[in-house]
């Protein structure tokens, strides 16, 4: 891993029930930087999120996260310095828990507010949290009871918790109505645009939900990576036509692409 690389997986596959799901992934992210990881289906996006959040360990390879590699480090502790966002989390959490305790409750990777004690600096962290995100008038208001939108930023707010060292963000706008997207994509943009904030990594299909700010871009298909670098070298429409298997139009206007079918 290099000295700046805070996310580093070195040959990383992933092989279940015989099915190669990731094939020799090499890939770095580096303090200040703002990933896009982009692919079909099927590409491995989700596999190497879990990987590289330590919720799953690779069949081969090695995994490094802010200096630390999976299999030499109590991941527990770890975990809690890695901010993630997924429909997987979501899924998990108690509908009736408010949007504060969500946000609080990543303090110590828990689901529950009741597995742990928190006191009045962390109830003000989450508000801060939520505040960031512009969500703070919904900080007592029960999860459930939010729109998609509001649900995924809230969501965003939570990895903000306990002073992240690298932020996943694994496919968040799923779901999203056109509001909700672009509350999402404006809510990413500013966090792009903070220096103090650490290095983003956010999964999505479309190029379009691209934030302005983001700086690199890794590009996954059948599990492999196709093209990475920087965001403009490496969303372009030769790379993006292979990666779909169509002839894509891409266009970049006031700071967002848009992509036809040719």
């Amino acid at each position: 891993m290099s000295e700046r690389a805070l996310l580093s997986l070195r040959d990383v596959s992933l092989v279940r029930d015989g099915r190669r799901i990731l094939d020799g992934v090499d890939w770095e992210v580096s303090a200040g930087e703002r990933w896009i990881v982009l692919g079909p289906n099927g590409s491995g996006k989700t596999s190497l999120v879990r990987i590289a959040s330590f919720q799953t360990h690779p069949s081969s390879g090695d995994v490094e996260v802010l200096g630390h590699r999976l299999g030499r480090v109590n991941i527990w502790t770890l975990r809690n310095r890695i901010g993630l966002a997924s429909s997987a989390l979501a899924d998990q959490l108690r509908p009736t828990l408010t949007a504060l305790d969500v946000v609080k409750t990543a303090k110590n990777g828990a689901l529950e507010p009741w597995w742990h004690t928190y006191d009045d600096e962390d109830h003000a962290a989450a508000r801060r949290c939520l505040a960031r995100l512009g969500v703070d008038g919904f900080a007592d208001r029960e999860f459930g009871t939010l729109s998609s939108g509001e649900r995924q930023r809230v969501l965003l707010a939570r990895t903000l918790m306990g002073d992240p060292g690298v932020i996943l963000l694994d496919e968040p706008s799923a779901g999203l109505d056109l509001g909700g997207r672009e509350g999402l994509v404006r809510s990413l943009t500013e966090l792009a645009a903070d220096p103090s904030s650490p290095p983003v990594v956010f999964v999505t299909h479309h190029v379009e939900e691209i934030p302005p700010g983001f700086t690199h871009a890794l590009l996954m298909k059948d599990g492999r990576v196709a093209a990475a670098g920087g965001l403009e070298a490496t969303v372009t429409s030769d790379f993006l036509s292979d990666l779909f298997g169509i002839d894509v139009r891409l266009r970049y206007d006031e700071g967002r692409f848009s992509a036809v079918a040719g």
